[in-house]
């Protein structure tokens, strides 16, 4: 049997069809994959908004704002907390028994706790009982997103031909830029609510209607195959009965490097979008409006820089843009908030659009760059596994760590060292990891770049 990292068969030598039929399979492939994520990404993001402009006041009332502020942010800590279980037990699902499946559960699990959020009482109405449901909600929203991203990833990447598999991959990052602008676009016209309408019920409004999102989502997704990679691999008896054993057993330093490298996505992922937000309000002075604005534009541009990270990755290698992304990051912390410590709107304009560069081309190749330090019988779990890893170190506190850096030093400039020190650990851990990855052969010409 061919190996799954450097199998070269297309989706359409696999099943027989012709060109014509293989492009409209990999269509509903990619569309299944960046439905799905757009649906679980906007529930995510729904409450990082909502956490960032109203959560501390209705949940955490007897805390001064900054506090409060904190403890609503502590909810998307719960929420990464949550990935690692989900992608050990998504992961050993998926890799036993297909990919398909377990993505149709996230996908509920996850439409489930977001709907429970938007019925929630708040804590002038249950007292303390308030926080705890909503961090227990939001762990089962983090737990299911540790299923979602490795799935939605492998659907695409295991059809997909190797001189389109970065490109292809890249789309169901794009889910993350489409479902972070319906959850921003959403709160603009109800942050503008008259009197206190917004701290009333208007919140609630992006939880609740995320139903229906998940309604379309799963339309679409059951109408999937399982990927050609998978079925061999099964068919050929090579499944492993502990995935997650096999995978610590086999790669642990890829698991490891691979959750490095997610750093500076998360550094710069939250001066983007969650984060800015707060700073943006209160503590250089722009309007909530103001900054919903920028980190929409922001989400806009990603929806077509993020495929075009993937299409340059197709022809220069996955992580040669995975690294002038990084440097790109690296290079631009400080002068970004250089721009944005101006107070001119027009600056933190450039400012934030810049960095979205940096951040397109790191997070754009991410799905492929995992997925080629896998092999396929324990790709599922170590790439949902390096993820949720990845996001605890990464992601899960850097809300509450700038606000911490703010208030005992008290200016930005130790946030841009943050970044930079997240930058730095990136491009040593995905360097590694390529040379990892290399030395076992397993790289595919969308890893290498494939000259034209």
């Amino acid at each position: 049997m061919t190996s799954a990292s450097t199998d070269t068969r297309s989706p359409a030598q696999e099943s027989g069809t012709d060109g014509a039929a293989s492009s409209r399979q990999i269509r509903t492939i990619v569309a299944s994959s960046v439905v799905g994520t757009t649906v679980e990404w906007f529930d995510f993001f729904a409450y990082s908004t909502a956490a960032a402009l109203i959560l501390n006041s209705l949940f955490f009332p007897d805390y001064d704002p900054l506090v409060g502020t904190i403890l609503a942010f502590g909810g998307i800590a719960v929420g990464y907390f949550g990935r690692p279980l989900g992608s050990i037990v998504f992961g050993h699902f998926g890799d036993r028994i297909g990919r398909k499946r377990m993505l149709v559960v996230s996908l509920v699990l996850m439409g489930a706790a977001t709907f429970l959020i938007g019925l929630l009482p708040t804590y002038t109405a249950i007292g303390v009982a308030a926080p705890i449901l909503l961090m227990l909600l939001r762990f089962v929203q983090g737990f299911a997103l540790g299923g979602e991203w490795g799935g939605a990833v492998l659907l695409v990447v295991e059809h997909a031909s190797p001189r389109r598999r970065a490109f292809l991959g890249s789309f169901p990052q794009v889910g993350l830029a489409v479902g972070l602008t319906l959850s921003t676009l959403v709160f603009l016209p109800l942050v503008a609510l008259p009197g206190d309408a917004f701290s009333v019920w208007g919140w609630r409004v992006p939880f609740l209607i995320s139903a229906v999102l998940v309604l379309v989502g799963l339309f679409i997704r059951l109408k999937i195959t399982e990927t050609p990679e998978f079925e061999r691999m099964r068919r050929s008896g090579q499944a492993v009965r502990v995935p997650l054993w096999e995978t610590l057993k086999t790669h642990t330093a890829q698991v490891l490097l691979a959750a490095l490298s997610f750093a500076v996505i998360g550094a710069v992922f939250y001066m983007l979008f969650t984060f800015s937000l707060t700073y943006g309000t209160e503590f250089v002075g722009h309007a909530q409006s103001e900054m919903l604005t920028i980190a929409t534009i922001c989400s806009l541009l990603a929806l077509g820089g993020l495929p075009l990270a993937g299409r340059l990755a197709d022809r220069f290698g996955v992580t040669r843009v995975f690294a002038v992304g990084t440097v790109i990051s690296i290079v631009l912390a400080f002068p970004a908030f250089w721009l944005i410590d101006t107070g001119s709107l027009a600056a933190a304009f450039v400012a934030y659009i810049a960095t979205t560069v940096g951040f397109c081309a790191t997070y754009g190749t991410l799905g492929v760059l995992y997925a080629q330090a896998f092999d396929v019988r324990i790709r599922y779990t170590g790439m949902s596994l390096a993820l949720g890893i990845g996001t605890i170190v990464g992601s899960a506190f850097v809300p509450m760590i700038y606000l911490e850096l703010l208030t005992v030093f008290g200016g930005s400039w130790a946030i841009a060292l943050y970044i930079v020190v997240a930058g730095v650990v990136t491009l040593v851990s995905a360097t590694a990891l390529h040379r990892i990855t290399r030395r076992r052969g397993a790289l595919t010409p969308a890893s290498e770049g494939t000259p034209r």
